[in-house]
């Protein structure tokens, strides 16, 4: 009889898989906390804490339904700190005959796992980890001799072929796309629900944590991490943004406001990325509330909904897997301008910047247009590498695996790719952050000065932007009228703005 042993890493925490539907006592399953995962870059603490929870109530789950399980915690004596390392102690030690693992996300792992499946001495197989709605290489396929990926056509085909919002052949209502119904401002007296936050005491992990000496950033209160741990847990928070979020959702996704956090977001995206919980029935959840009633859910936050997961997570997805490794060295500006000192701690006069960094560190989260428009916009206006870009993003976030962290920070953020993501840059001054949050109004730089003493930095770097990558974006129509607009203006006002700019990029540090 063959002895099994199979692999599950921390973001595989997937019950409902065909693996553990089957009791077979030959069989053996692994989960590792090793330093080759918390160290490759410099992670939040409620990250760490967050996935080792979720890991360990996962492990007790499968020990729970009978299943042989082995855990090797962070700080164990036997623990080699490498999946490759450990995996071939425990084949000699045990005596397995046979090693399986679900496929990887990241490409990093993925290259560990294969590698280690050519230097042991007993066969392997992968196998799928049955959580997204596309397959690995189906982007690439769909999208076979395009320079540049299109998500709403990717959007329309997924939509098509799962039968999500459908009628036929048609889209539901005749209309494929409400984005532009989902960019409101939130008004003045309006009040959000309190977020729906969970008080898990992740307090021995985090003295395991630094018992380890694993370097991390930002806070927790680790008798009351907030994020969900298990797939219950996970379960409550989707039906309280189901019942509580959802009509509300698409309006305000992209409305920004100082000492809200959560707003109407789902904040389901930690749990979906180590998949505690699934796409299908996230959406599933959200369509049959939409039927069951429609008047309190109008179909504009539903379709922003789901193009969110079934659109932007999986096309994320698919961009990663056709451009790596290639993707994760891609810099079109050719910037190379250090990360600001305060990113890492929030200390900034920019009261929107400073709200979103404090933000990320206190609770390991902000929303996509805090990450699109607020702190990338200013790492792209400010020249910034996009490797540093890349590492902050990836430790700071719960949610940050680098699939869907690198094509949406060096890609869709940055546009370091040249326009395989997006198909314009993502930058804006002032106006766009006034129009779309309440930061300006006490802000210590003022929105509608652009040169001289407390103008905003963004409204000359944006300028600066422009001018400086002209040979690369002139030609580009989607940005054809900012051009116009420099075109128009007196030589001696793009001198300002450009003399403001290169001050403000000098003394970046001190902003």
């Amino acid at each position: 009889m063959h002895k099994i042993l199979r692999l599950v890493l921390g973001d595989q925490l997937n019950s409902n898989h065909s693996w553990f539907q089957e009791k077979n006592d030959a069989t053996t399953y692994v989960l590792m906390e090793v330093r080759s995962e918390t160290d490759y870059v410099q992670h939040h603490i409620q990250k760490i804490a967050g996935i080792f929870a979720a890991m360990r109530n996962f492990a007790s789950e499968l020990t729970a339904k009978n299943h042989h399980v082995l855990y090797i915690k962070i700080n164990d004596e036997n623990n080699l700190h490498s999946f490759e390392k450990n995996i071939k102690q425990l084949i000699e030690l045990y005596q397995f005959s046979y090693f399986e693992y679900q496929l990887p996300d990241e490409y990093r792992v993925d290259q560990h796992v294969q590698e280690l499946c050519k230097t042991i001495s007993i066969p392997s197989k992968a196998c799928d980890t049955e959580h997204f709605f596309s397959e690995r290489n189906e982007l690439a396929t769909f999208f076979n001799g395009k320079k540049t990926y299109i998500m709403e056509n990717f959007y329309r085909m997924m939509r098509k072929k799962h039968h999500v919002l459908m009628e036929g052949d048609k889209p539901l209502t005749g209309k494929w796309n409400y984005d532009q119904d989902n960019r409101k401002k939130l008004p003045k007296n309006h009040v959000p629900v309190q977020p729906y936050i969970f008080n898990n005491d992740v307090s021995e992990i985090v003295t395991e944590i630094k018992k380890a000496g694993i370097t991390f950033i930002g806070e927790i209160d680790e008798k009351k991490l907030l994020w969900p741990i298990n797939r219950d847990q996970a379960l409550q928070l989707l039906h309280f943004f189901i019942s509580e979020c959802l009509g509300y959702f698409g309006d305000y996704q992209d409305a920004m406001v100082p000492n809200l956090w959560s707003m109407y977001h789902s904040r389901l995206s930690f749990a979906l990325n180590v998949k505690l919980i699934s796409p299908l029935e996230v959406i599933t959840a959200a369509v049959e509330a939409w039927n069951a009633n429609p008047e309190k859910i109008s179909y504009n936050q539903l379709e922003g909904f789901v193009r969110q997961i079934l659109g932007w997570r999986e096309f994320m997805r698919g961009v990663y897997w056709a451009k790596m490794p290639e993707f994760a060295h891609l810099n079109y500006f050719k910037y190379s301008n250090k990360l600001p000192h305060w990113f890492w701690t929030g200390k900034t006069k920019m009261n929107c910047v400073r709200d979103a960094i404090e933000q990320s560190l206190h609770y390991a989260y902000a929303h996509h247009i805090q990450r699109l428009m607020i702190t990338g916009n200013f790492l792209l206006l400010a020249e910034t590498d996009p490797d540093e870009v890349d590492q902050w993003y990836l430790g700071i976030y719960i949610d940050a695996f680098e699939w869907v962290e690198l094509t949406n920070t060096r890609g869709m953020s940055q546009f370091a790719d040249g326009g395989i993501v997006g198909t314009k840059p993502y930058v804006s001054s002032s106006s766009y952050i006034h129009k779309m949050s309440s930061y300006c109004s006490t802000c210590f730089y003022k929105k509608e000065v652009k040169t001289g003493e407390k103008a905003c930095p963004f409204n000359s770097l944006y300028w600066n932007f422009y001018n400086r990558n002209e040979n690369l974006l002139r030609t580009n129509p989607r940005i054809a009228m900012m051009y116009k607009v420099w075109d128009k203006m007196k030589s001696e006002e793009k001198t300002a703005l450009l003399s403001q700019a290169a001050y403000y990029l000098k003394k970046v540090n001190e902003l």
